[in-house]
């Protein structure tokens, strides 16, 4: 069952959408089992904390309560307190998913660190213990 917390995320999800000219963007998922996850980061250049975060999630009802959790615990961070949201940290927040859902919450942490990946890339710079994505997902758009 699911702890109110994931049904509260679900039904009223935080920071959903998109941001025009994001600082960085990642998507990850699988199509193939149907979640598939965007997370959008608008980092202030000078600083480094995530000033804005909204995610676009297309799964199951823990696949949207974690991207909302996600976005709620990296905004007003630093992209290294960012890289530092583990799932773990996404399902204590969420007060637990059930054993069947934890993929959920591991895709909400690769969003985060495809989206700091993007931002490292496309501002030419390094975010020490950030490693590549595993691969990204392309729309046909």
């Amino acid at each position: 069952m699911y702890s109110e917390k994931v049904m509260d995320h679900f039904s009223n999800p935080r920071n959903m959408g998109e941001i025009e000219d994001a600082s960085g963007v990642g998507t990850v998922g699988n199509a193939k089992c149907g979640d598939i996850m965007r997370m959008y980061l608008d980092i202030d250049e000078d600083t480094k904390i995530i000033k804005e975060c909204k995610f676009k999630t297309f799964g199951c009802g823990a696949a949207v309560a974690t991207s909302s959790m996600a976005t709620e615990l990296v905004k007003g961070k630093t992209i290294y307190e960012a890289l530092q949201v583990t799932n773990k940290a996404v399902m204590e927040a969420l007060d637990g998913l059930p054993p069947v859902k934890v993929h959920c919450s591991l895709l909400a942490e690769e969003a985060i660190h495809a989206a700091l990946w993007d931002y490292a890339e496309k501002h030419n710079i390094t975010i020490e213990g950030l490693k590549k994505p595993k691969a990204d997902i392309h729309d046909e758009d």
